[in-house]
């Protein structure tokens, strides 16, 4: 089982940059898909991105594509997510994410462990 920790939220200003970062622990980093959702204010948890295993077949929502980019480093067990260009519509609380295998997925029914989420707040 894997123990998943965020980092790196915060306040910025639109059309600044934030980067997240993922800790794993306890567990085989390597065996998993990793992927970062988002929540905001009154909405569902809705997909972000997603990379599998050995850092290739990344998946992206439209909303984000060509403004963030996702990356993982095995070595160190850690997941990244760099925000470019943000938007006022980017705040939320971001949640990474697990899921066995190689297969990209969206739905969050699809990943079995979570993180406790970092909150970002893009101000206009």
């Amino acid at each position: 089982q894997v123990q998943l920790a965020e980092s790196g939220g915060g306040l910025v200003q639109a059309g600044r940059s934030l980067r997240l970062s993922c800790t794993a622990s306890g567990g085989t980093f390597s065996n998993y898909r990793m992927g970062w959702f988002r929540q905001a204010p009154w909405k569902e948890r809705e997909f972000v991105a997603s990379v599998a295993w050995y850092g290739g077949m990344t998946d992206y929502a439209d909303s984000v594509k060509g403004r963030f980019v996702i990356w993982r480093d095995n070595a160190k067990n850690t997941m990244n997510l760099q925000m470019n260009s943000l938007e006022p519509e980017g705040t939320a609380d971001y949640y990474c994410a697990a899921r066995a295998g190689t297969l990209g997925a969206r739905g969050t029914e699809r990943y079995s462990y979570w993180g406790q989420g970092t909150q970002v707040t893009v101000s206009s």
